[in-house]
């Protein structure tokens, strides 16, 4: 990505902020185009409204969604300061809706998949004991509940939230993971037309006109994991892989364990060849990657390390598949930490397509850490865009 290119998110970033129209500190209009990624809360909700229920004349809310993360929240309502309760989320990419009322838990799945990338106006309703979401237009999910406990006359007030609940997560029937990598617009809650408070957290960035599937760092932040939770050697002789898709500039990846180190970096901005430079008390190193777009691939064999099939460290010193096993921080994006060191790494800009360890599906939702400003399962198209 050129410095053009990189100029133009950041003035996309700024004037998305301001057509958010922040007011009263951090309440935001709830009818903008909103990104519900880039905070550090999981459960939290990005943002949050409330009204009493005797101001309340519709029960339907609408907007519009896209997305290419296949699990995490979407939109919660409660009454009763949380002892009723919904929840809307995706699971494998499906709608999931789960409530809780009084003595009964119900969690029903079903309906199209929505991470496909596309637009879709999600409607959900009350319909008497009955919650319908509509997708297009179409009912999809429809979920009946009926408790023996006597109806009371509701009153009180009513919590929107989307991104997030406002009831413990032990409360869930099913458990999931609640981040969500998306963006919404054109939100119509309710009746309500007052502000949204938002999570103190969430920092706003844009929505493209035009995504792909793709892990986007935006030249800072990084994803770490604990390779103690990743997949193992299945052979001493093929060893642990770890493989990456994509267009990127920068710091591809990094390994750490005590007295070692290595780093996969770009050490020159201006060259189209990527280098990888290695941080060992033995010495360093340098060799050729090749041109992006490009197909990165990592090998991790008991005593030596490889870079697309060409060995780049021999070490009888080091036991690297003890070390993977124990719990070392393999780190997309740059180095972990906030040293000097780590300060003048070069952080990857990009578009990380695809991430496999042993052949397995990376989740950037999953990683020990990640920084708010990385998209765990979007990129902008080359046509960057922002939503009106």
């Amino acid at each position: 990505m050129n410095y053009l290119k990189e100029a133009v998110i950041l003035l996309l970033g700024l004037s998305l902020i301001l057509r958010c129209r922040r007011v009263a500190g951090d309440q935001i209009s709830g009818k903008g185009v909103v990104n519900l990624a880039h905070r550090q809360s999981k459960w939290t909700p990005l943002m949050r409204t409330s009204a009493n229920l005797s101001d309340i004349t519709s029960i339907r809310s609408f907007f519009e969604f896209r997305t290419f993360d296949p699990e995490g929240t979407i939109f919660y309502g409660d009454t009763k300061e949380g002892q009723d309760w919904f929840v809307l989320s995706l699971r494998d990419g499906i709608p999931e809706m789960q409530i809780g009322k009084a003595d009964i838990l119900v969690s029903v799945k079903g309906g199209r998949k929505l991470n496909d990338g596309a637009w879709y106006l999600l409607e959900l309703r009350s319909e008497g004991k009955f919650v319908v979401l509509e997708v297009n237009n179409k009912a999809e999910l429809v979920v009946g509940l009926h408790s023996k406990l006597a109806e009371e006359e509701l009153t009180g007030k009513i919590r929107l939230a989307v991104g997030g609940m406002l009831v413990d997560k032990q409360m869930l029937f099913h458990p999931f993971q609640p981040e969500m990598d998306a963006c919404i617009r054109g939100g119509h809650w309710l009746n309500l037309s007052t502000p949204w408070d938002t999570d103190s957290t969430w920092e706003p960035r844009p929505c493209f006109s035009e995504i792909k599937r793709g892990s986007y760092f935006p030249g800072t932040g990084v994803a770490v994991f604990n390779t103690s939770d990743l997949p193992g050697p299945k052979t001493e002789e093929a060893g642990i892989t770890v493989e990456i898709f994509g267009s990127w500039t920068g710091t591809v990846l990094s390994l750490q364990s005590t007295g070692f180190q290595y780093i996969l970096e770009e050490l020159d901005e201006h060259k189209d060849v990527k280098e990888e430079q290695l941080g060992l008390k033995e010495g360093s190193e340098t060799v050729d990657l090749p041109r992006e777009p490009a197909t990165l691939t990592f090998t991790i064999l008991k005593n030596s390390l490889l870079v697309n099939s060409k060995s780049v460290l021999e070490t009888e010193s080091l036991d690297f598949f003890t070390m993977w096993k124990k719990g070392m921080l393999l780190t997309f994006g740059g180095m972990p930490g906030d040293s000097e060191e780590t300060k003048s790494t070069h952080h990857l800009r990009g578009c990380l397509e695809k991430i496999l360890v042993q052949g397995q599906v990376i989740d950037l939702d999953r990683a020990l850490y990640k920084h708010t400003a990385v998209s765990s399962h979007s990129c902008p198209a080359e046509a960057m865009n922002e939503l009106s």
